[in-house]
């Protein structure tokens, strides 16, 4: 496991925890983004099924 750790360091790449929690923020944020964006998406399906569906009287 050390040796791992040091080829990632000769890398210029660290595991900081400190760092991890500052960048749930950033990730979290870009969940809500993709949730906002399905429901648009969704909504535009919604909007354009009822403009163009064919509206037929049941009997």
């Amino acid at each position: 496991m050390n040796k791992i750790l040091e080829y990632f360091a000769e890398l210029g790449l660290t595991f900081e925890p400190s760092r991890f929690t500052g960048m749930l923020r950033y990730m979290g944020i870009g969940m809500l983004v993709i949730f906002v964006i399905i429901a648009v998406i969704i909504l535009v399906t919604m909007i354009i099924n009822k403009a163009f569906s064919d509206k037929k009287e049941s009997k």
